[in-house]
């Protein structure tokens, strides 16, 4: 069962676009669990709202069939209460519709007037669903209730686009109001680098300039683009996961100790790390320093993948970047000097997300002659998925009687524990119920994120030259090698 400070308090969750794919693959199952788990008491009411035409019976059937099993008593109340609006995102008429349905919730089903707006639509809607809440009314809380708004990643295409989003959706909301969602950061390793950091007193001395040599961030993705290279072909791997889901980790991982738990606190805390990476500005600098690459044909004769260009939706001669790897600095005190290398992209021969810190050699030492240099330096590997946990390789005595020293680890696995790791839609959801910040993105985060991304973006828009290419099932183009290579380090590739 949830605990009481984790359960949601009387709220209606209304889902813009509740018959789109997000919603039925992610949304509802994460729900039910929810209610499952007595995190949904009985004065939560569910609302969808979808171009598709349905009554209240069809949409509880159609939430039924999207959760496997039974889901139990409380998710068949929630189901049996749930309403539906039929309309157009930009029709006035939608919102006095929905309008009249929230204030049947409220008195039926004693939701207080609290609303948390969940819009699971393409981007290009969050801003006429924003404003045309707004004028509504249906943005601003009563005394006493709240209502918040709930978006997806990505917000806006560049810098500027973010700020015109922001000024859309200020029309109706106020900062505190909006919940960006980036549900990597609902992960539960994630959301352990937190206490990894901060609840052990044996990391923190050596998490610094000092003791750290190098950074590495990967996320590797086995499969191709599919049926989405429309979406991809104006989207990219830069837009697609760099200026997120890899800016945020980084961002945790790397900054400084908060104040306090407080989620504003650990919210700073973040902002002031990415304003510390040096933004790529000058040609010399992001040739120097940003690869991409795009996956051809490759694999095995048994298993042959096409190449990005033969997906479906895809330009034939498209120049769009489904790999990228960067090296950043990062201008503070505890990191200055410490190169961090990030690299993703699909087609890759595994997937994985780790985040890799490679401690600095020890001084050739007469105990190992000839032994010592030749191993991987001591690092501490975080596995964000698909096997959460952590591991610690360090030196060791190979048993003999000669003096040999060979690469061992310390495992750790989330497995380990009894308690299930819930999935990140299902915290997400949970805190935007509850109305906990702590795990989405501020605007001055996204402002900063894109003005690390920006100058890299435009550069490549140019004419840069052919975009470099790799086989599909290999670890990217070999610019991407020669990036860390020339530092004399090396990409850990992850088994």
């Amino acid at each position: 069962m949830a605990d009481q400070d984790r359960r949601s308090p009387p709220c209606a969750l209304v889902i813009f676009g509740v018959s789109g794919d997000l919603t039925a693959r992610k949304l509802l199952p994460a729900l039910e669990r929810l209610a499952a788990d007595g995190a949904l008491p009985p004065e939560v009411s569910l609302v969808g709202v979808a171009r598709t035409p349905m009554t209240d019976q069809e949409f509880a059937t159609y939430c039924a069939r999207a959760v496997a099993g039974s889901g139990g008593a409380r998710w068949q109340s929630l189901v049996d209460t749930a309403r539906y609006v039929q309309g157009g995102y930009d029709d006035p008429a939608t919102y006095q519709r929905l309008a009249d349905v929230l204030a049947d919730v409220d008195r039926a089903q004693g939701t207080g007037g609290n609303r948390v707006y969940y819009l699971a639509t393409p981007p290009r809607l969050f801003s006429p669903i924003a404003i045309s809440l707004g004028k509504a009314g249906l943005s601003r809380p009563d005394d006493g209730s709240f209502v918040r708004a709930v978006i997806e990643k990505p917000f806006g295409w560049d810098e500027a686009s973010a700020r015109d989003l922001y000024a859309d959706l200020s029309t109706a909301f106020e900062e505190e109001q909006i919940f960006r969602i980036d549900h990597y950061l609902a992960k539960e390793t994630v959301q352990n680098l937190l206490a990894l950091r901060f609840a052990n007193s044996i990391f923190e001395p050596i998490w610094n300039r000092t003791w750290v040599d190098n950074i590495q961030i990967t996320v590797a993705e086995t499969l191709g683009v599919g049926q989405r290279g429309g979406f991809y072909e104006t989207t990219g791997a830069m837009r697609d996961i760099v200026q997120n889901h890899v800016l945020q980790v980084l961002s945790l991982f790397l900054m400084e100790p908060p104040t306090s738990f407080h989620p504003e606190a650990i919210r700073d805390e973040k902002v002031k790390l990415l304003r510390a990476i040096r933004p790529l500005d000058e040609e010399r600098e992001i040739a120097a320093n940003a690869v991409r690459g795009q996956y051809t044909r490759g694999g095995t004769r048994e298993d042959l993948m096409a190449g990005y260009r033969e997906e479906p939706g895809v330009d034939p001669l498209s120049s769009t970047e489904t790999f990228v790897a960067l090296r950043l600095e990062i201008a503070n005190w505890r990191w200055n000097g410490v190169p961090v290398y990030v690299r993703t992209g699909k087609r890759l021969p595994a997937r994985v997300t780790e985040v890799t810190m490679e401690f600095r050699r020890p001084p050739q030492l007469p105990l190992f002659p000839g032994t010592a240099t030749d191993l991987e330096p001591d690092a501490l590997i975080v596995r964000v998925q698909p096997n959460e946990g952590l591991s610690l390789n360090f030196g060791a005595k190979v048993p003999g009687h000669a003096f040999r020293v060979q690469k061992a680890s310390m495992d750790f696995s989330y497995t380990s524990f009894r308690e299930a790791s819930p999935d990140a839609y299902e915290r997400v959801i949970l805190d935007a119920l509850i109305g906990d910040p702590t795990l989405f993105i501020r605007a001055d985060e996204v402002g900063r994120s894109w003005r690390i991304v920006d100058p890299v973006l435009q550069y490549w828009s140019g004419d840069p030259g052919p975009i470099p290419l790799y086989q599909a099932a290999t670890w990217g183009p070999s610019e991407a090698a020669a990036l860390i290579t020339r530092d004399g380090r090396s990409w850990r590739h992850p088994s």
